[in-house]
């Protein structure tokens, strides 16, 4: 699964009851949140080994299609602390990188866990996790966080679609534990293809109420104006699912809120891509066989790259955050689209996945 989270700050008056004020108070307090957890025995964030050399524990068959890998260090050692909303990126047998939510319990670093929906027609890497074994070795890399789960004053609004909840589940493992307010609307095809419900139902046990299911062959497809009437009042609204659902809900904000009440109430992650926006047509030269890849205005480089030249090119996030597909500018001007690179390392590189160029533009490749 792909994943991208995308939170953002208005320029509005800073007064104590505005969502900006809240936001940054919600910051500092989940600071202190993770100090008090480090002093119940969980060890404070620290540095992140970056190869983590793990084998497979258990492999569980969830729901139609999903399955959840366990992995343990080779050592016997614990694995490095993370926070609600982390990913590790998995390193197959065939060199691609994918990543994955941890959906396991953040105060058990004994073992990580990760839920995979097999895709027939995908790029390939949930059918090479499908195939995975107990005893079988690989290297994670991370955890990393695109997907912070801040404080909330007002509680909150979990909406997942599908595989979607897998961030989620930590994250209500929090609320739970400190008694939040919060509601969950859980959607998927059928019943039987939404996985963790045995274990969601563990977890909100005596908070049955709070939880919405609505499978489509049973209720049709959710109503986002009828998400948003079911969230507590000042909450933060915590999305993950299929594109289509995250912008219908963004929508329905828009229409309810304006866009002040958008963009200080949503956090998302989505499963593909992102769409290219405002995008021009461009090529790129590949200095080291001088190929030419033509680049519509629909389709980005990396894409274009991967069909026509370069079918085994690194990558692994697609939303211009990891900092897998990172290559080499020789010459041309680029338009960076990313939140990895910095100033100085956009004079000379660029991210094939988001970026784009004008005219054409030459890379190490």
């Amino acid at each position: 699964m792909t994943l991208v989270a995308e939170r953002s700050t208005s320029a509005l008056p800073a007064v104590p009851d505005h969502p900006v004020y809240r936001a940054f108070e919600g910051l500092v307090k989940r600071w202190v949140r993770s100090a008090e957890r480090s002093g119940r025995g969980r060890r404070a964030p620290g540095h992140v080994d970056r190869d983590l050399r793990v084998r497979v524990a258990a492999v569980r068959e969830i729901a139609d299609g999903v399955r959840t890998f366990t992995f343990v260090r080779r050592d016997g050692g614990q694995l490095p602390s993370w926070d609600p909303g982390a990913h590790v990126d998995v390193v197959l047998s065939s060199g691609a990188m994918r990543q994955y939510s941890l959906n396991s319990d953040p105060d058990d670093l004994s073992h990580y866990r990760v839920g995979v929906r097999l895709i027939e027609d995908g790029g390939g890497g949930s059918r090479e996790m499908h195939a995975l074994r107990v005893g079988d070795e690989l290297i994670l890399k991370g955890p990393r966080n695109a997907f912070p789960f801040i404080d909330s004053p007002g509680g909150y609004l979990f909406v997942a679609g599908g595989i979607g909840i897998t961030p989620i589940l930590p994250m209500l493992r929090d609320v739970a534990r400190r008694e939040l307010p919060w509601t969950l609307i859980y959607t998927g095809r059928t019943r039987a293809s939404m996985p963790f419900l045995d274990e969601l139902a563990t977890i909100v046990a005596g908070h049955e109420d709070r939880v919405h299911l609505w499978p489509d062959d049973e209720r049709g497809a959710p109503d986002p104006r009828r998400i948003l009437e079911l969230a507590p009042a000042g909450a933060a609204l915590y999305c993950c699912g299929p594109p289509p659902m995250i912008e219908s809900i963004r929508s329905a904000l828009l229409v309810e809120h304006g866009p002040a009440g958008t963009i200080d109430t949503l956090h998302y992650e989505r499963f593909s891509s992102l769409p290219v926006r405002g995008g021009e047509p461009f090529r790129v030269r590949l200095a080291r066989t001088g190929e030419v890849v033509e680049v519509d205005a629909h389709t980005s480089a990396l894409a274009a790259i991967l069909r026509e030249a370069r079918p085994r090119a690194a990558y692994s996030c697609r939303q211009g955050f990891c900092g897998t597909c990172r290559v080499g500018v020789i010459a041309g001007e680029v338009d960076h689209r990313d939140r990895v690179l910095t100033p100085a390392e956009r004079e000379s590189h660029m991210m094939l996945c988001v970026s784009r160029a004008a005219g054409e533009v030459v890379i190490d490749l």
